[in-house]
């Protein structure tokens, strides 16, 4: 179970589709204390099915509800949502999450960056060698990108938000509290009212996928 805006997405994942994925693996699971539970048989482990159905959650094709940003043309001066984009790519790549990297970056009203940042455990924790052996227990613990991202300035500071993954819908609510003017994103994520909290206060929200680090 991914949750990025704190909403179990057990709901997109039938229990039919996880028993027959159960039986027809037979499978090896971990609790929270990192135990194994074995099922008969032999096969892929229970973990691996669900990391299947969220992929079907972040990574499929997106729909026509979102508008997308125009890409600029080869040789062109990059855009400034591109710009962005390519800042929250590479801050992505400093998340310690083995499961799911997701990298932020803010823009003032001068199109200066004002900081970057990316999801991961709070500043200064060290994490126990069997910390990330299950996905489902160490969500709790994670710091999102755009709260980190927020730590790094105050309210009216900030016109540009650009995160590889859309926000959560707690994030989002959070960018608001900030008055962010534009955020751009890369990676739908389904679970999220961000779209309709955009349009109620006519926040520019629009999806990034061309860019130089892309």
């Amino acid at each position: 179970m991914e949750s990025y805006a704190g909403t179990k997405l057990e709901a997109n994942i039938s229990q039919r589709a996880v028993s027959t994925s159960l039986r027809e693996s037979g499978t090896i699971a971990q609790d929270r204390r990192g135990q194994k539970r074995t099922g008969e048989g032999e096969g892929v482990s229970l973990v691996l099915n669900l990391d299947k159905a969220l992929a079907q959650v972040f990574d499929s094709p997106m729909s026509n509800d979102f508008p997308e940003h125009n890409p600029t043309k080869p040789g062109a001066r990059i855009s400034i949502p591109e710009y962005a984009m390519s800042l929250a790519h590479v801050a992505s790549l400093r998340s310690e999450d083995p499961f799911r990297k997701v990298g932020a970056a803010a823009l003032d009203f001068d199109n200066r960056v004002v900081g970057t940042a990316y999801n991961g455990l709070a500043p200064g924790f060290d994490a126990p060698e069997d910390f990330w052996d299950d996905r489902h227990a160490r969500q709790k613990f994670m710091l999102h990108a755009e709260i980190n991202l927020c730590s790094l300035f105050k309210r009216g500071e900030v016109k540009i938000i650009a995160s590889t993954t859309m926000p959560c819908t707690a994030c989002m609510q959070t960018l608001c509290a900030y008055g962010i003017k534009e955020i751009y994103f890369r990676d739908i994520y389904k679970e999220s009212a961000a779209p309709e909290i955009a349009e109620t206060y006519g926040i520019k929200f629009e999806r990034v996928t061309q860019y130089p680090m892309g």
